[in-house]
């Protein structure tokens, strides 16, 4: 096995390490399809299954007007009680920001 220097913050040897420090904390996950979520990270598993509350997700939508061929790009938001996220569309999970 090959010798990596740990990654940086308290407690943290593997990449999931930092995903278990975000547990009851809310954190922003990137998904395939320009999909966006911010929500509190109740379980995770180590496919990157999650299930997150209190849920807002964003998604990005770009229709072609048929009549001046031009990109309309607009945003539909929604809020969801409670989702499950299924790990192979996840791209980015990015942690709560930790002031010192």
């Amino acid at each position: 096995m090959e010798d990596h220097a740990p990654l940086e913050g308290p407690g943290i040897e593997e990449p999931l390490d930092l995903v278990k420090l975000s547990l009851d904390e809310r954190i922003y996950v990137k998904l395939r399809g320009d999909r966006e979520l911010r929500g509190k990270l109740h379980a995770y598993d180590g496919h990157l299954n999650m299930v997150l509350g209190d849920v807002e997700e964003t998604i990005t939508v770009v229709d072609v007007n048929e009549d001046t061929m031009e990109e309309v790009v607009r945003t539909v938001r929604r809020n969801c009680e409670m989702l499950f996220v299924r790990g192979d569309g996840v791209i980015l999970v990015s942690p709560p920001s930790r002031s010192a």
